[in-house]
């Protein structure tokens, strides 16, 4: 069940009223939210990118094998009362498969700014080879 709140601008209502509801999104009973990402691919790798605001590397967990990348994490709940609550709370995972395999050795990864940026390269099975042909 997913519950949607709006705000309208010319409600007369006192806030204090109405109850407060989170937008929360349930995946086989659990408050397990999903990671929103964004992929570029360059010639030996590929880029992706995430919001995590507010986390620390240690709150992630990411791991890689051959062509699929999960990302898990968790924001602690914080017990204060709210009048509106939007930031997020819960944990998340995302699990992606990419085209090819990933060198899981050579993945790095980073946060700045409260942006996750993983670098994947390329295994070299999935590289292009350049083939030349022999003159007789």
């Amino acid at each position: 069940m997913t519950f949607y709140l709006q705000s309208y601008p010319n409600n007369n209502l006192n806030l204090r009223q109405r109850p407060v509801r989170r937008v929360v999104r349930r995946l086989n009973g659990n408050d397990q939210r999903s990671l929103n990402v964004n992929i570029r691919e360059e010639d030996d790798a590929y880029i992706l990118s995430a919001l995590v605001p507010g986390l620390k590397a240690e709150d992630l967990n990411i791991q890689v094998l051959d062509d699929v990348v999960r990302i898990e994490g968790e924001y602690k709940l914080d017990e204060n009362q709210y009048l509106m609550q939007e930031l997020p709370s819960g944990s998340f995972a995302r699990t992606l498969r990419l085209p090819v395999p990933i060198e899981a050795d050579s993945v790095e990864a980073k946060i700045a700014d409260g942006i996750l940026t993983l670098m994947l390269p390329k295994a070299e099975s999935a590289k292009p080879k350049r083939i030349s042909i022999k003159r007789k």
